[in-house]
């Protein structure tokens, strides 16, 4: 079988790219004194959270009665894997991690893109598009999240076992990877990789129940979240307070959340949302007959976008996910997201100045605060709604093109380079 030939050129340019990137987005993680730059706000999460939750797990249990800590219990092994560079401070070894995790993606991406059919366009999208959230991924766990997910669908076409593995490893840290494999063809491709999916998930959440006590405490302090200060719900209360609403922010379960009258509606209207969303994807799931060897992936992208705008919380470490999952995106040629890649690399601009820039004005509630968060929640909106409504699109048959009865084979990589149908 013919390979395709690949210039190093490209490589090169963007391994270039990533190095003076991360670079600076190391230095600023260590020079960020500045207002602007939060004024040492975001490493504080590493080594004050971070580090005090390592203790508590150094010794056997999860964090109980903590109400910042609200993650599942595979989150445990990635804030303990710094241990396992004992020569650093533990906010190194974390850094050191986390760029080893955005490394890992970077290369995943660049060999997806160099393969017959693929494009680059992924690996270029990941690397110019993480430095836009400035020197925030590299204080926060959710690049090591992000590869899990990555990982699950890049692995999905050539071992749908693997790629189930890899979703419920990601689940167990952060819940939404589990929403990667909802595009998975139907038949055997979708019984292996979900099977393997519950599989995995339920053999390491007893391995962790075993090691560790308190393995579910983090489902009390989840429940009693509020309406954070950055998602549609806390713009639309901040928006409310020039009208005479009269709720104010406070510092609770970690975050930012609004209190006062009306914040309960609002979280149930989240809620509900959410549920709408799931929804959705269901429905597109059962009615869907066209399968593309990109359909996993604009699945993924679509479903983790619903969920996302829907949610009650909406920090800036979440447009990661999004800037990973359309980057898997592109790396096909068959995507039908591009537009919506680049609502995300908009948005995620956006976060930036509105997260660590501007955030005092977003907390307060000003109006540069109130229509910064606007707009980059409007981007993320109309976002998910072109993501979902394109998914649907790409999932039904040509025009005057039955479906055939056949399934397509299960290494999605080695698909011809064509769309296929199912019945």
């Amino acid at each position: 079988m013919n390979r395709l030939r690949v210039t190093p050129g490209p490589v090169l340019a963007l391994t270039a790219v990533w190095l003076a990137t991360r670079a600076l987005m190391s230095w600023l993680l260590t020079h960020d004194s500045s207002p602007l730059l939060g004024g040492g706000s975001v490493p504080r999460e590493v080594w004050r959270l971070y580090f005090h939750w390592y203790g508590v797990l150094s010794h056997g249990a999860f964090p109980a009665h903590d109400s910042t800590w609200q993650y599942p219990p595979g989150a445990g092994a990635v804030l303990l894997a710094p241990g396992l560079l004992p020569w650093l401070t533990y906010f190194q070894a974390f850094v050191v991690l986390t760029l080893a995790a955005d490394a890992l993606i970077a290369a995943a991406l660049v060999r997806a893109g160099t393969r017959p059919g693929r494009s680059l366009f992924g690996a270029t999208v990941w690397t110019c598009g993480l430095p836009l959230l400035l020197h925030v991924p590299l204080a926060r766990y959710d690049v090591q999240v992000t590869a899990l997910a990555v990982i699950s669908l890049l692995t999905l076409g050539r071992s749908p076992r693997a790629g189930g593995v890899f979703s419920a490893l990601g689940a167990l840290v952060k819940v939404w990877p589990g929403l990667v494999l909802l595009g998975t063809p139907r038949g055997p491709v979708t019984r292996r990789a979900w099977g393997w999916s519950v599989a995995a998930g339920c053999a390491f959440l007893a391995l962790l129940a075993l090691s560790f006590d308190n393995p579910l405490a983090f489902l009390r302090e989840q429940g009693g979240r509020g309406v954070q200060i950055e998602s549609l719900g806390g713009t639309a209360l901040n928006l409310a307070r020039h009208a005479g609403w009269s709720g104010r922010a406070r510092y609770q379960y970690g975050a930012i959340e609004l209190v006062g009258p009306h914040v309960p509606a609002v979280a149930t209207t989240s809620l509900a949302l959410t549920a709408a969303a799931l929804g959705l994807l269901l429905l597109w799931r059962v009615r869907a007959r066209h399968w593309s060897p990109a359909t996993p992936y604009d699945a993924a992208l679509a479903a983790v976008l619903l969920f996302t705008v829907t949610s009650r919380v909406i920090s800036p470490q979440y447009m990661i996910w999004l800037i990973g999952l359309a980057a898997v995106c592109l790396t096909s040629r068959h995507t039908s997201q591009r537009p919506v890649a680049v609502l995300i690399l908009a948005a995620s601009a956006l976060t930036s100045v509105a997260f660590p820039m501007f955030y005092r004005e977003v907390v307060a509630g000003s109006w540069t605060g109130c229509l910064l968060m606007l707009a980059r929640n409007g981007l993320l909106a109309a976002a998910a709604v072109l993501s979902f409504v394109r998914l649907w699109r790409s999932a039904r048959p040509p025009s005057g093109k039955p479906a055939p009865s056949t399934q397509p084979r299960p290494d999605s990589d080695r698909l011809p380079d064509r769309a296929l149908s199912i019945s």
